[in-house]
């Protein structure tokens, strides 16, 4: 495949910052007094209540509710946050709640709260989506109500497609398509693609999952950079990102495909087919993937299950290490973590998909399928990389990492030689 795609893992590492003050009053004469203490500023419970207003009125679209906890002096930032709302009339949201994790006071009467925004699409998602929050908020005179003065992405996190425009949904039998900007025939036609890939991913992997999908499709490769908070450069060529958090505990997290646009639309049948069933099948395995999983397992495993049922041949699918091969520059290793970075050698990347996709060949030819999900799960099984390969080899597959990466170089030479 010329356009790659990618599962994009985020696990967060959450500080905590701790501010006090300490006040301390000296009576030097017995006619002198303390001066008037400033008014505190909120609590992390008051600012909880205000959030927790707001987040009803988001679930009950009511935009007089909703625009009654934001400052009534910050016009444009009131039309701004009349407008996302507006952008989310159409999703079916089950829960939207937010979760305050530290206030810093910055003056008597501006302070700032670090939020969590936790929601959920009804339907579609058994566990919340997970949003990190920087919220402003101030007040007008001393004992006057709290309003909400800003809220935007938190550093080194993304924005979320209501921010982007008007969100238009499409659903399918097994899918739910959200579009920014894109026509709603070319919306329908990725939804009926994603509903054809999660009965593929089901066969292919028959591990409980929840068997549908939520798909994004922005209005540009800009747009889906500010998706997954990263420079437009790295995505120009990749169709297709699926976002979520791993870490092998079992649970069902809220992944979401993201499509560019673009790169999607220049594939033809067999390339959106394939890009959408190797997207889907990051969202079926990703509660046993975590940080123990090696990315060529990964993305070898989603671009097995996605070529799966295609009559094409491993040097039609493998073009790159096709080429290398018959150089005889055959690889000396599998592919490591790095060898998947965007941005580097294109030939380069390609050969690594092709490399972790005839690795989990090897092991379903060898080994049987069922073997290949039971190595699968015991790699992500693990919570961190130590050991975790070389232990699945030997208790699933009975080898040896040097008997396997042999048996896999020999094999690149039987079907790409």
């Amino acid at each position: 495949m010329a356009v790659r795609t990618q599962d994009v893992r985020r696990e967060r590492t959450r500080g905590r910052r701790a501010a006090g003050a300490v006040i301390a009053g000296l009576l030097l004469a017995s006619g002198c007094a303390a001066s008037p203490q400033a008014p505190a500023g909120p609590t992390a419970q008051e600012v909880g209540a205000t959030l927790d207003r707001r987040a009803a009125a988001v679930l009950a679209h009511d935009s007089e509710a909703y625009l009654a906890a934001v400052d009534p002096a910050a016009a444009s930032f009131r039309t701004a946050q009349r407008t996302e709302l507006g952008n989310l009339a159409d999703v079916p949201l089950e829960s939207w709640t937010y979760r305050v994790k530290d206030v810093i006071r910055r003056s008597a009467d501006r302070v700032t709260a670090d939020v969590e925004l936790l929601y959920r699409i009804k339907g579609y998602d058994d566990a919340p989506v997970t949003s990190a929050r920087t919220v402003e908020l101030v007040r007008h005179g001393a004992g006057g109500s709290w309003y909400i003065s800003a809220d935007r992405a938190a550093k080194d996190s993304p924005d979320q497609l209501w921010q982007q425009g008007d969100i238009e949904v499409v659903r399918g039998a097994h899918s739910l398509v959200l579009g920014v900007g894109r026509r709603t025939q070319e919306l329908r036609r990725i939804a009926d693609t994603a509903d054809r890939a999660v009965p593929a991913v089901g066969e292919s992997w028959p591990e409980p999952w929840d068997r549908q999908v939520v798909v994004l499709v922005p209005e540009s490769v800009e747009d889906m950079a500010g998706l997954l908070d990263s420079p437009a450069a790295s995505y120009r060529g990749i169709a297709a990102v699926t976002t979520g958090e791993v870490g092998g505990s079992g649970r069902r997290p809220a992944d979401r495909v993201i499509v560019n646009p673009q790169a999607y639309g220049m594939l033809g049948e067999f390339g959106q087919r394939v890009v959408l069933t190797h997207e889907t099948t990051h969202v079926a395995t990703r509660a046993d993937t975590s940080a123990a999983t090696p990315v060529w397992l990964s993305e070898g495993f989603a671009d097995f299950t996605a070529y799966r049922q295609e009559a094409r041949s491993a040097q039609e699918l493998a073009p790159e290490l096709t080429d290398a091969v018959r150089r005889g520059e055959l690889p000396a290793s599998l592919p490591a973590d790095e060898d998947f970075g965007f941005g580097g050698d294109a030939a380069a990347l390609a050969r690594a998909y092709e490399g972790g996709w005839l690795a989990c060949e090897l092991i379903a030819e060898e080994w049987g399928e069922e073997e290949l999900i039971a190595f699968y799960r015991a790699v992500g099984g693990r919570s961190t990389r130590d050991g975790a390969v070389e232990h699945a080899l030997q208790s699933v597959l009975g080898t040896t990492p040097e008997d396997f990466t042999a048996r896999w170089r020999e094999y690149l030479r039987d079907r790409l030689g």
